[in-house]
């Protein structure tokens, strides 16, 4: 039914949705702003970390399946996967997307079928279609299909979860929603659950909101439990032997791309009754600068201390580094620690990122060289690296462990 797909937008999520569509046959044309990103693709490459995935590219673009280009072109299902940050007033700022349809429009004659699949608030995806039929009233009743298919992945995960989790499929019309499931159905092989499209939209927020507010719970127990001098990470273990409880772990905030982002949009949307959401949103932004707050205690009498900072992606084992608090920590480390060298170790990055970047106190360093010469070990990100490091390997420094590596393997 579908020979050509549009992705717009090749980042963490429509460049995998690209290649597992060209790996069942498929024409996909990627789109991306970045030049730099169409070269790496066309020529089999991955511009970020995401296991399995280059294989699939590869395969793809040597089949004449995939090909990468800087604008949309003609096609019969467009799928829209890009950023949809927030302003700083945390409303959705929907300019990726409306940018997305303008670019589309050209290249539309009716009867093609419009997938949002970037995680928007309420209203977004009705929006997208609002913003293609001004840029062409002539296309009114033209059969034009609109639907939202909000991405549920993890990153590290992504070619597997793309198959095997359920999704949710929400159309402007029933027939939007069946036309999309159609084309979900060719690769994925979990449950395909059809709806409308706004309240695919919540769910999406929802499913992260959900997990905000229980991190929420998980890092406010954290900052109770050092005043009163209790170990929390012994308190959580113990609290999750209630048949009833599980309590998740905490750490130095949240970030990536949906569970630091998603919830300020129902927030936005009803901002005198998402009173516990906004709370939990609150609780995990201020996070960093309680961990803040223990670095410069740590060094505290120090005379220009050297201060390993293990991680700067937003979670363990991934070179992502969207809304990540520990490259916030980072970053405000920096200013706040003019005489001190911070030594940033994040094995899945190969140069410092922009925000660290150009700074004389800052310098991106193999794990071996920090844990010899730091005076103070900030764990800020557990990857797998660095839970392989025993505990005798950092005795005798200061140390802020935020994942509680090490306070673990003293139990």
């Amino acid at each position: 039914m579908f020979s050509s797909v549009c992705v717009v937008g090749l980042g963490y999520i429509g460049l995998p949705t690209a290649a597992i569509l060209a790996a069942q046959g498929i024409h996909v044309t990627g789109v991306d702003v970045k030049e730099s990103s169409v070269e790496a693709i066309n020529a089999g490459h991955v511009p970020f970390v995401e296991p399995d995935l280059e294989r699939f590219v590869v395969d793809a673009v040597g089949k004449g399946l995939l090909h990468a280009q800087t604008e949309p072109g003609p096609a019969d299902v467009y799928i829209v996967a890009v950023p949809t940050p927030f302003h700083e007033d945390k409303s959705a700022d929907l300019s990726y997307i409306e940018a997305a349809a303008k670019s589309i429009a050209p290249h539309l004659s009716g009867n093609e079928l419009l997938i949002l699949e970037s995680t928007s608030p309420p209203g977004a995806t009705h929006h997208m279609a609002d913003v293609v039929f001004e840029s062409r009233p002539d296309l009114a009743d033209s059969g034009l299909l609109f639907a939202h298919c909000p991405e549920r992945v993890l990153p590290g995960r992504v070619m597997i979860e793309l198959v095997d989790n359920d999704r949710i499929i929400g159309g402007i019309t029933p027939e939007a929603a069946e036309r999309a499931a159609d084309l979900y159905r060719s690769f994925c092989k979990g449950e395909l659950l059809l709806t409308d499209a706004t309240t695919a939209e919540m769910a999406k927020l929802v499913e992260n909101s959900f997990r905000d507010v229980n991190i929420a719970f998980a890092n406010e127990l954290s900052v109770i439990a050092d005043k009163l001098g209790i170990d929390v990470w012994e308190l959580i273990e113990l609290a999750n032997h209630h048949p009833r409880v599980n309590i998740l772990q905490p750490g130095p905030g949240v970030g990536g791309h949906c569970i630091a982002v998603d919830p300020w949009f129902i927030v936005s949307a009803a901002p005198d009754e998402a009173r516990l959401i906004r709370s939990a949103r609150e609780i995990n932004d201020a996070k960093p600068g309680w961990v803040i707050d223990k670095v410069l205690a740590a060094a505290y009498g120090l005379d220009a201390p050297k201060v390993a900072l293990l991680g700067l992606a937003f979670k363990p084992n991934i070179d992502d580094l969207r809304e990540s608090p520990a490259l916030a920590i980072a970053a405000q480390l920096a200013d706040r620690m003019p005489t001190a060298q911070l030594l940033a170790v994040e094995p899945h990055v190969h140069e410092l990122p922009r925000q660290l970047a150009g700074r004389d106190n800052v310098t991106l360093t193999p794990l071996a060289e920090a844990l010899e010469t730091a005076d103070i070990l900030v764990v800020l990100v557990d990857h797998d690296v660095f839970k392989a490091v025993p505990s005798d390997k950092v005795a005798g420094k200061h140390l802020v462990d935020t994942k509680g590596l090490w306070d673990r393997k003293k139990k």
